[in-house]
This record gives C-alpha cells, structure tokens and sequence, in this order.
C-alpha cells in the first residue's frame, strides 16, 4: 500500500489541432502538455482530465494507445509512463428540481466506456465538443446513467457562488436535486475546507476531494490529496472513495479559504467587504454583493460536531501565491529539486535557501507550517500573501 497525490479536477484548453474545449482554458492545456506538465514538474501520481468526454479528446488518446504511449489498465484507469489518468467529464444540470446551473464530475473506468458516454451525450447537449455544457436531463437521469456505466459521480466545488449545488442560496439540501445514494463524494472547491463543509449534517456521509479545477497548466495541484492505494488505478480510487479494503484519502491540501477568490461576501462594484448588518457599501453605497462561501455556510449549517475520522486538512499555498517566486526562480527550483510536490513537502530550509533567496525559502516553509499572513479573497478575486 502507498501514497499517491491526485488532482481529480483539471480541464483541457484545447486539442492537438487547436480546437477550444473549455474556451475559457489556457491554449496550452492540451492532453499531452497536461499530462507531462502534471507528471514530471507537479509529482502527481494521478490525475482527472475531465473533458475526455470531447471527441476530438477521445481521437487524440486514441492516437497515443494506437503509438502505444498510452495504455488501458485492467483496473481502469490509463497510464501515461507511470502516470495514471481517469477519463472525466464535467457537466451542467438546471432541471425542474434544482435551481441551477450546478456542475457536477462524472469519471469511468476505460476510454472505450468514455466513448460510449461521449456518444449518449451528444443526443444531450447543444455542442459535445466544449466542457461544462449544460444536460438537458435530470440531475438523477444523469446519476442513472453513469452508474450504468460503472462510473463515479462527484458534485463540483459545491459552495462556489455560481454553479454549485449551494451556492445560489436557493438549493438547501442534495436531496432536492440528487439521489443521495449515487453520490460518491463531495468536491469542497477553493474557498472552502473540511470544517467548513462538516457544519452541513448531510455532508457528513460522504468523502470530500479537494482539486485544482485547472484552467492553466501552473494551477494544475493548487489543491489535491494523498490517496492510499495499493495502485493508482480506476478500481482503488473507487475503493478509496468508499473506505475499503484499507484504501482512503489520507489527506486533503488545499488552499487556506481565505486566499479562496469566492471566501467573504463583498461590494460587487468596489470589493469593499460586507460587514455584518450592512445592506449597503460602506466605500461606494453600492447594493450588489457577491455572498461568500463563509457566510453561505452559516446559513445552511446543521451541525457544530464535525464528522468523526476525517483526514487531516492542510492549509496548502502554491508556489504561486508566493511573493517573490516569480517563473524563473521557480524554474531553478525545479532543475534542482524536481517537481512541486517535493518543494512543497519534503525539501528542507538549508536547501532552499542555498536555491533561492533567503526571504523566499523563508516563505516557502511557512507556508508549509501554516504560517503565512493571508488578505482575504472575494468576488472573484483571489486572497494574498503577505510578503511578512
């Protein structure tokens, strides 16, 4: 049994012949960049790629098992010289039971099984080539349907304030919009962490999964987990997700909310937070705010006892976020230490510091402990670090 890092969350931009798939996706997300850039400079072991569902997508990995560059595993799951991939599929449902939009993930085991479900949704949606497009049926017709399939389905970043299952502030409970048994996991998103999500009571039965939700190949591991896993494989991730046969999550890192762009309920027109008991701005008199995850939170929480058991949650700031550690520096980084995950985990100060400058390294390791001094996001824009 081992410890392999997974981010379960990460679009494709566009395909080997340019053609968009999530339109607002860096060009350079493309399968093959993803792949390696996941691989050899963020240290994942595996990875979602969750607009496998294209068909320009399906003929581009087609082409590479074809070369033999990628191969289908018995267990499910493809791997890429050591790196496994699970074929995903992200989606919109607004139905008649849900106010919407609502974004939820759907992965399978094969590419073949993937194909099958690329060609049932195109009798589905308005364009099958592009992520995210919305399902013209049910949010438990969908559910059906990939359980059929042998598939997992997970609901996206569910408190984010647009298309998540919460975050409208009309949708109270899953149970509106989805079978809770068909379910098989909770995906928290950027602006939310472990204790925040247990305050909701109907949370508290399944497993959360914190990911990157990549729209550029340098976010890809913003947030991720360790998965304990005998391989990294289609059948142990569902094992994991379960609980069984000693697979789990063993840890989920994610971003401090705080540095969330969607934390704090802020003036839509000046940013300007929204103090307790206000109705207007207090900068500019505007009336239009943007509700943060916190606060959306406090009006759904059932429960002040979290759930008993979960993994631990790690407060994880990407390199990124730290002042100082613009590309090249993290270009260095990388040629002497190899990928992210080692910087991020294992390397230690007298290291660093012989790498980069002091002040640099000195950050890197609080961000490690949970050190740093963060401002708070909202309204789309994200939290900083401060650079004491």
């Amino acid at each position: 049994m081992q410890q392999y890092y997974a981010d379960l969350h990460i679009h494709i931009g566009r395909t080997s012949s340019g053609r968009a798939v999530k339109i607002t996706g860096a060009k350079t997300l493309t399968f093959s960049n993803i792949t390696r850039h996941a691989r050899d400079k963020k240290g994942l072991n595996m990875i979602g790629i969750i607009d496998c569902h294209s068909p320009e997508v399906i003929l581009e990995m087609e082409n590479l098992m074809q070369k033999g560059e990628l191969i289908q595993h018995k267990d499910g799951g493809l791997v890429f010289g050591g790196l496994s991939i699970i074929p995903g599929s992200e989606l919109e449902i607004y139905d008649e039971n849900c106010k919407g939009p609502i974004h939820v993930l759907v992965f399978l085991p094969t590419l073949e099984l993937m194909k099958d479900f690329s060609n049932w949704l195109s009798g589905h949606l308005k364009n099958i080539h592009l992520s995210s497009q919305r399902i013209y049926v049910s949010g438990r017709a969908l559910q059906d349907k990939v359980k059929e399939m042998g598939g997992l389905f997970i609901p996206a970043h569910v408190f984010t304030p647009f298309k998540s299952l919460y975050g409208k502030g009309v949708n109270k409970s899953l149970k509106e919009v989805f079978d809770p048994l068909k379910i098989d996991a909770i995906e928290l998103g950027l602006s939310s962490d472990t204790s925040m999500a247990d305050q909701l009571e109907e949370l508290h039965a399944y497993p959360f999964v914190t990911n990157s939700d990549a729209h550029s190949l340098g976010k890809i591991a913003r947030e991720y987990q360790t998965i304990q896993m005998g391989e990294p494989t289609f059948k142990e991730l569902k094992w994991a997700l379960k609980g069984i046969k000693q697979r789990a999550i063993t840890a989920n890192y994610g971003l401090d909310p705080l540095l969330g762009k969607y934390h704090q309920t802020v003036c839509e027109k000046c940013f300007t937070p929204l103090l307790e008991g206000e109705t207007k701005c207090s900068q500019c008199g505007g009336e239009k705010f943007t509700k943060g995850v916190a606060n959306r939170i406090l009006e759904l929480r059932t429960s002040s006892t979290p759930k008993a058991g979960r993994p631990p949650y790690f407060h994880q700031v990407p390199l990124d976020f730290i002042p100082g550690l613009g590309p090249k520096l993290l270009d260095r980084l990388l040629d002497h230490f190899g990928t992210e995950m080692a910087i991020l985990h294992q390397v230690p100060f007298a290291s660093l510091q012989e790498v980069v400058p002091v002040k640099v390294a000195e950050l890197i390791v609080k961000a490690r402990e949970g050190r740093l001094s963060l401002k708070t996001g909202g309204g789309g824009k994200y939290g900083k670090v401060s650079q004491k």
